[in-house]
């Protein structure tokens, strides 16, 4: 028997959703942080600069030394990205959840409660891209509490929006995600959804290989109850 309940939002939720939110999205951070540093283009731009260093100065030393440098401070610009994502968002829609998801049309907001306490929460609301609207519906906030991660609550969120979308005529669910976030994209695909394209997160976040995954589940070819 499941630990945990999926219910609606309510107001008391307002702080502990707010907080789950924000630690869910920094902890990526260093896995942002390795994604950068692993890419093709981290490594040209690092191993030009050792190279120009080491030919004006000739010093290895003097070479490695402005390779590091570079990497320390890629570390604060990462984790400025993921910070201004996460303030937009609280000063937008998680600002205001009841007005953007409990009154708005189509829109709603769950959280998974185990304990009292609040572990996961999830939202559905009209897309932000107009060409998706009319046809489907927009996964939003899903976060889980690193302490409940594999219990399920994750699965029984996302099963949540995709039967709320069906209920209402939807013919899909789309959503975005962040490359760096493997766990993720493995849950949306056990659920049907399929990489449908590739956005920026900011022109900073460009520059730091930070990019965005789009999903799509056709909610015609697939179940909100998949096997589990």
């Amino acid at each position: 028997m499941a630990s945990f309940r999926i219910r609606q939002y309510r107001d008391q939720d307002y702080e502990a959703v707010r907080s789950l939110f924000a630690r869910g999205l920094l902890e990526h951070v260093p896995a942002a942080y390795r994604f950068l540093l692993r890419s093709a283009r981290a490594q040209l731009v690092l191993l030009v600069l050792f190279a120009a260093v080491r030919a004006a100065t000739g010093s290895w030393l003097l070479g490695l030394a402005a390779v590091a440098l570079v990497m320390a401070a890629a570390w604060p610009m990462v984790r400025s990205v993921c910070t201004a994502y996460v303030q937009n968002a609280l000063s937008t829609d998680l600002c205001d959840i009841e007005g953007s998801y409990m009154r708005a049309p189509d829109s709603c907001f769950w959280v998974a409660e185990a304990g009292g306490a609040v572990v996961g929460t999830v939202a559905v609301a009209l897309p932000q891209n107009p060409a998706d609207r009319g046809a489907a519906l927009e996964l939003l906030r899903m976060s889980v509490s690193k302490d409940y991660r594999g219990r399920g609550v994750s699965k029984a969120l996302c099963r949540q929006v995709l039967r709320f979308a069906q209920e209402r005529g939807y013919s899909a669910v789309v959503l975005s995600t962040s490359m760096v976030q493997v766990a993720a994209q493995r849950l949306y695909e056990s659920h049907g959804f399929r990489k449908v394209g590739l956005t920026g997160l900011s022109p900073l976040g460009d520059l730091l290989c930070i990019q965005i995954f789009r999903y799509r589940c056709d909610l015609s070819g697939s179940t909100a109850d998949p096997p589990r």
